[in-house]
């Protein structure tokens, strides 16, 4: 017990820091940027009267250290970061029916990459300075080169034009067609993610492999899908498992970049449309939600990092 409260307290002060100091450099680094919301809103044509009336309205002739009150204080109490200035409806509506696109793509792109890294990474290990070896190293530098928009287009090219396996874009709203709409954007988000974790654990199944615990395994006359499954594979996914959750704002970071591409309505094209009009509150709601998003996945890739070293759950590993 006293264990589990010293892990949720270490927890806490790095989350806490985190948080706090992205919701400063959100509000901040938003009110730097050039362009005036209430000119924005009311358009070209709009007086010098009319803006200044929107901007009294919406607060933002206030001083920043009294906006940045404000804002802390709705934070607090409604879990909100605002009402949108361009709808009038508050962020957390709009976060809120949006935010299961974007988990969805971000759930199936972490299947996909682990999908793709395990077999081509135990394939390397076990013919090591053999042909597949030789063309699992060469993958991941040809993957880190390409953009994910590159890799979208690509995807969308071949899958979507040519075969017509998947729909271009959008969401489809017939049976299955959500799921069958989101796989393109998450192949491209794990295409990006799959290389580094590949690499990680080739070079970890090879150190893995080469342990005298494994020979010892092999000389009793385990078989050999079981050596590797159950005591090959789980000693050498704790470093990946650590570079995925490393990774986790690439992570989140490149999915709200392939829902542009693939024309989703999820966090990504919130964001952009929201940045493009000034839209302080949506921006600040969506920075945040993303945040939250990367220390939930950090955190849970350290739990599943307990479940597999048993080590980190009795101090022995430190």
């Amino acid at each position: 017990m006293r264990r589990a409260v010293r892990a949720a307290g270490r927890l806490l002060a790095r989350v806490v820091p985190v948080m706090l100091g992205v919701v400063v450099a959100v509000f901040l680094l938003l009110r730097l940027v050039p362009g005036d919301p209430a000119a924005m809103i009311l358009g070209e044509r709009a007086t010098p009267e009319s803006i200044a009336e929107l901007r009294h309205r919406l607060g933002l002739d206030l001083p920043l250290w009294q906006q940045f009150a404000d804002f802390a204080v709705q934070l607090v109490t409604r879990f909100d970061t605002g009402d949108s200035l361009v709808t009038g409806q508050p962020a957390r509506e709009l976060i809120l029916a949006t935010a299961p696109v974007s988990l969805g793509i971000v759930g199936l792109s972490v299947l996909f990459a682990i999908l793709i890294a395990v077999p081509l990474a135990l394939a390397a290990a076990l013919g090591k300075d053999g042909w597949a070896d030789h063309l699992v190293r060469i993958l991941p530098a040809v993957g880190l080169g390409m953009p994910l928009f590159w890799i979208g287009l690509l995807l969308i090219i071949v899958f979507a034009v040519q075969l017509r396996w998947f729909p271009v874009g959008g969401v489809g709203s017939g049976p299955g067609e959500p799921l069958r709409s989101l796989i393109l954007p998450a192949l491209a988000v794990a295409l990006g993610l799959a290389p580094p974790l590949i690499r990680s654990l080739r070079s970890q199944l090879l150190e893995v492999l080469d342990a005298d615990f494994v020979t010892t395994l092999r000389a009793a006359r385990i078989p050999e899908r079981r050596v590797l499954g159950r005591h090959v594979l789980r000693a050498a996914a704790l470093p990946t498992l650590t570079l995925l959750s490393v990774n986790a704002a690439y992570l989140i970071g490149g999915t709200l970049v392939v829902e542009k591409v693939f024309g989703i309505g999820g966090l990504g094209t919130l964001l952009f449309q929201s940045i493009g009009s000034r839209d302080f509150p949506v921006v600040q709601g969506v920075a945040l939600f993303c945040a939250v998003l990367v220390v939930l996945v950090t955190t849970l890739a350290g739990v599943l990092a307990t479940l597999l070293d048993p080590r980190l759950r009795t101090g022995g590993g430190r």
